[in-house]
């Protein structure tokens, strides 16, 4: 069932039976792309959690009226919250990190900007955010979720360390082993509140990074006795934790 993501105001004061419009890209979008018709159901999403089955009741390229059902809150979310504070990667890397960190129950992506980063975020920043934004709200609507991930603005490597010292549990994924814990031994029976972790660009982390972490408290991760890419580390961590909490 197609499902789309209003703004929690656009459900403010309705019930079961009542209706809200969708607008702008998402009304051309059924209208026109998916060619939708009176009585289609689609699911509707306020982002943060709570979803409505719809139905749709009327429909031009600028608005689409939804009668909607009782809310109910979504079962696909992680039970942990987990930001991936994620090395800025060249190319379009990043594109597909945010996809499928999205599509495996990520809560947060926060670029950061490390020592070995080739990749740079250019004099228009919020550009990039909204381009990457964009990707996850899409890659969570196809994967079904209630949650709209937050793509945050960029941090310095400093920067995105003290950010995580607010969470329950925050690892380091690090590819010399004789220096990481096994990600088995670092992750607790019950699931935590908030979990954060990091994965470095390319390059990876430097030494001086790796030792500002530990002297910051984040635990040093191991992913297996396998180099993985940059692009891999993120999936394969989220995975683990899946298998682990869901």
């Amino acid at each position: 069932m197609p499902r789309f993501f209003l703004p929690p105001v656009a459900f403010a004061g309705v019930s079961a039976g009542d209706t809200v419009t969708i607008s702008g890209d998402d009304a051309r979008h059924i209208s026109l792309a998916l060619r939708m018709r009176v009585g289609d159901a689609v699911t509707l999403c306020d982002g943060a959690g709570v979803e409505y089955d719809g139905t749709l009741v009327s429909l031009t390229p600028t608005a689409v009226k939804v009668e909607i059902s009782a809310p109910r809150t979504s079962t696909r979310e992680m039970p942990v919250k987990v930001t991936l504070y994620q090395g800025l990667a060249k190319g379009d890397k990043m594109d597909t990190i945010i996809q499928k960190a999205v599509e495996l129950g990520v809560a947060r992506i926060v670029p950061v900007t490390t020592a070995r980063c080739i990749m740079k975020m250019g004099d228009n920043p919020d550009k990039k955010i909204a381009r990457w934004q964009k990707i996850a709200n899409e890659a969570a609507g196809q994967c079904g979720r209630g949650v709209l991930p937050e793509v945050a603005a960029p941090l310095t490597f400093k920067e995105a360390i003290a950010a995580a010292d607010a969470d329950e549990l925050s690892l380091f994924c690090y590819e010399e082993l004789g220096k990481t814990l096994p990600l088995s031994a670092l992750l607790p029976a019950s699931s935590p509140a908030t979990l954060s972790f990091f994965v470095g660009p390319e390059g990876g982390f430097d030494l001086c990074e790796a030792e500002t972490a530990v002297e910051a408290g984040v635990r040093l991760c191991g992913l297996g006795p396998r180099i993985l890419r940059t692009e891999t580390a993120s999936g394969y961590l989220l995975a683990a934790l899946s298998l682990r909490y869901e």
